[in-house]
């Protein structure tokens, strides 16, 4: 167990060095959005960067899962997965008056955007699903795995400025779950990086909605929300709408159909017991 809590501690703490300075950095120039797209996109790389070295120290091996090789193929097809399955929950919501587009937004905002939300997915996915999802996965199994960081991952979020507990246990089912079922799938961390990058980009960066109570953003699109909080969603964005657990959900029973199909689910590991002589 000490070699394991060292292991997460000599991994975590370089990683969440950068995630949290480079957000710091990121959050500071939301103002310009050439700033915020340059510097976001240079944190995103260097956590990949930091990630691969520290595993290579701790663990000495390749890691394999960052590997450069399909890194731009996995990305393209989880942004694809991700923009899609926001896509299918803003239309639910707008199908009942949830939702409408208030003219166009701003071109440029949506540029920030995309530099910012690849910050926030890069470095997410590879503290909880990189790190603690992989390293936990090894000693308790892939379904414990995936329930306790899925509930960690979704706890995190309380700390942003519109949150309540029903938008962390929501992103805790819908994108914990979820994101962490993409990796348990394909064993690289770029298919769950591309889901996360495109449901969030597609939330901020072309609906113009709030993403994870994190307050009111200028997209491609003016979005505007209106309704029940029930299912839009409310202060803390359409993630937190029933559409969005529905669909979140849908999408880890497939990847974990998939993952099992692959022989890619490791059973929890039972302590060996000594056997008494007769």
């Amino acid at each position: 167990m000490r070699k394991i809590v060292m292991r997460l501690l000599k991994q975590l703490v370089p990683v969440a060095l950068v995630a949290f300075a480079g957000g710091a950095i990121v959050g500071a120039v939301q103002g310009n959005w050439f700033l915020t797209l340059i510097l976001g996109v240079a944190t995103a790389v260097l956590a990949v960067l930091v990630y691969a070295r520290v595993v290579r120290w701790s663990e000495r091996r390749a890691p394999v899962e960052v590997a450069a090789q399909g890194a731009a193929r996995a990305i393209t097809r989880g942004t694809v997965i991700g923009v899609a399955l926001f896509t299918a929950v803003i239309v639910n919501i707008a199908l009942v008056g949830g939702y409408r587009i208030d003219g166009l937004g701003s071109p440029a905002g949506a540029l920030g955007l995309f530099g910012f939300m690849a910050a926030a997915a890069v470095t997410e996915e590879l503290l909880f699903r990189g790190i603690l999802f992989r390293i936990v996965e090894e000693r308790m199994g892939t379904w414990v795995a995936l329930a306790l960081t899925g509930l960690l991952f979704g706890l995190s979020h309380l700390f942003n400025p519109h949150a309540d507990l029903w938008g962390a246990i929501a992103i805790a089912i819908e994108a914990g779950g979820m994101l962490a079922a993409a990796y348990a799938a394909t064993r690289t961390l770029w298919v769950p990086i591309g889901v996360h990058f495109g449901w969030n980009f597609a939330a901020a960066g072309i609906f113009g909605t709030e993403v994870s109570g994190n307050g009111a953003t200028q997209g491609l699109l003016h979005g505007v929300t209106s309704g029940p909080a029930l299912l839009t969603g409310g202060g803390f964005g359409p993630e937190a709408s029933p559409y969005a657990v529905v669909f979140g959900l849908l999408l880890t029973v497939a990847f974990m159909w998939l993952a099992r199909r692959r022989g890619n689910v490791v059973p929890r590991r039972r302590r060996s017991t000594a056997t008494l002589p007769q």
